[in-house]
C-alpha cells in the first residue's frame, strides 16, 4: 500500500506549479538567485500561515525540526531566516499577488450559487478598507501620521463566498475613495459602498460604465426631489424619491438623476439615507443591499484573527505586501479546498486542523472528511455544545 505524501504537499499540489513559474518568470524572480526559489519562499510563508508562526526565527526552528521531510514537503533550498528575509524583501510581491488573483479566480465559480442574504441574480460587490497599525520607528515609508504608521488593505468582497477580488496595499494616509480610479468596472454589478466613497465625479464612472452603486448618502448632501414612490408599507422605509443632486458643482459632476431612499434602522435607532442609480429594485431591498456590506467588515475581522497580517517578518515595504499577499493565497486555497471536498465547517475549523496535520502522511480529504464529522458531532450533541463556548 502506497503512503500518502504529507498533508502539506497535498495542499500546495493545488497550485500548479507551471502557472507559478510563469508569474516567476514575468517578474524575473529568480534573477541572480542560486539557492531558495521563489517556490521555497512560498512554501515557507504559508507554512508560516498555517501554523501561526511568530518570527523569521520561529519558522526556522519548527522547519528545521523537521529537515529530513523538507524535500518531501517540496523544499529544495536551505531554510534559513536570512535566505527568508532577503527573498521577501527583494523578490517582487506581485509574483504572489498574481498567484492569488489566479486562486480568487478558481474560487469564484465555486461559491456562484450562495445566498447572501437578498435574492438577487447580478453579482455584488463591498469596497471597503481596514487600517493595520505599524511602528513608526521600523516601517518609517507607511507614514499616517505624526508619531504613527500604517497601511490600509483596500478590498473589493464578492458577497457570495465572500471572495476578494481586488486589493490594493497602499499607505494608511490615502483616502478611500482614491481607490475607486483603480477599479475595473464590471457593468451590471452592484457596488455597495460607506459614505467614505462619496465623490459623485467617481460614482458617474461607475454609471456610465453600466455598473450599479447603493452608497449611503452624508448628512449634508444637497438632494432636489422630482417625485415620490410607493413603498407599500415596507418594514422600515420612510421614504423613496427620484430626483437631482443640488448644487452647481455635484450637478456638473453626477448630472442624471438619483434615487433616494430613507430608512430607518429600529435596532440601532438611526436613521440612514441612501443614493443608487437603480430604479426597479424595491427600496427595502435597497437598504437589505447595504446591510450586507458588513460581510467585508467581518471579512477583515477573520482575517486579522486567523492569518498572520497584523506583525510582520519583515519591515520593507516588499516584504509587507509579499506576506499580505501569501496570506490570502492561503485564505482562497481553504476556500477552495472547503467547496470541492464538500466540507461544510467553516474555514476557521479547517484551518485549525491543517495547522496540526500539515506532517502527517494522510490523504487530505480523508483527514478533513473526518473532522467534519467530529464537527458535526459537536454541533449535534446539546451536552458538548456547553464545553464549546
Amino acid at each position: 500500500m502506497n503512503t500518502p505524501p504529507t498533508v502539506f504537499s497535498q495542499l500546495m499540489q493545488w497550485i500548479h506549479p507551471q502557472r507559478f513559474q510563469r508569474y516567476v518568470e514575468r517578474y524575473r524572480g529568480m534573477y541572480k538567485v542560486q539557492d531558495f526559489s521563489c517556490w521555497d519562499q512560498f512554501l515557507c510563508m504559508a507554512f508560516a500561515q498555517l501554523t501561526y508562526r511568530e518570527s523569521l526565527r520561529d519558522i526556522e526552528a519548527c522547519l528545521r525540526s523537521r529537515g529530513s521531510q523538507l524535500y518531501h514537503l517540496g523544499f529544495r533550498g536551505r531554510v534559513a531566516r536570512m535566505n527568508l528575509a532577503r527573498a521577501n524583501a527583494h523578490r517582487d510581491w506581485r509574483i504572489y499577488a498574481d498567484l492569488a488573483q489566479h486562486l480568487i479566480r478558481k474560487a469564484r465559480p465555486l461559491y456562484i450559487d450562495e445566498d447572501f442574504g437578498v435574492e438577487l441574480n447580478q453579482t455584488v460587490y463591498a469596497l471597503d478598507s481596514t487600517t493595520i497599525d505599524l511602528c513608526l520607528s521600523l516601517f518609517r515609508w507607511a507614514r499616517f501620521r505624526r508619531t504613527k504608521a500604517a497601511i490600509k488593505l483596500h478590498t473589493l468582497l464578492d458577497l457570495r463566498g465572500p471572495i476578494p477580488t481586488f486589493i490594493e496595499i497602499t499607505e494608511g494616509k490615502l483616502h478611500d475613495v482614491n481607490i475607486l480610479d483603480e477599479l475595473i468596472v464590471e457593468p451590471g454589478a452592484f457596488y455597495i459602498m460607506d459614505r467614505g466613497y462619496l465623490d459623485f465625479a467617481r460614482l458617474f464612472v461607475l454609471h456610465q460604465a453600466l455598473a450599479f452603486f447603493v452608497i449611503r448618502a452624508k448628512d449634508n448632501t444637497d438632494f432636489v426631489r422630482y417625485r415620490s414612490l410607493l413603498t407599500d408599507g415596507q418594514e422600515g422605509v420612510r421614504s423613496d424619491h427620484v430626483g437631482r443632486l443640488g448644487g452647481t458643482k455635484s450637478q456638473k459632476d453626477y448630472p442624471e438623476l438619483l434615487r433616494r431612499v430613507h430608512f430607518f434602522d429600529a435596532e440601532q435607532q438611526r436613521h440612514l439615507f441612501f443614493l443608487t442609480n437603480h430604479f426597479e429594485l424595491t427600496a427595502l431591498t435597497i437598504a437589505q443591499l447595504y446591510r450586507c456590506r458588513w460581510q467585508v467588515e467581518l471579512f477583515f475581522k477573520w482575517i486579522k484573527q486567523h492569518l498572520r497580517i497584523l506583525r510582520f517578518y519583515g519591515t520593507s515595504p516588499n516584504a509587507v505586501k509579499t506576506q499580505i499577499w501569501i496570506a490570502i493565497c492561503v485564505y482562497v486555497l481553504a476556500a477552495i479546498i472547503r467547496k470541492e471536498l464538500k466540507l461544510p465547517q467553516s474555514l476557521h475549523s479547517i484551518l485549525q486542523v491543517l495547522s496540526v496535520s500539515l506532517f502527517e502522511k494522510v490523504p487530505l480529504h480523508e483527514l478533513l472528511t473526518e473532522s467534519s464529522s467530529n464537527y458535526e458531532l459537536i454541533e449535534n450533541h446539546n451536552q458538548l455544545l456547553l464545553f464549546d463556548l
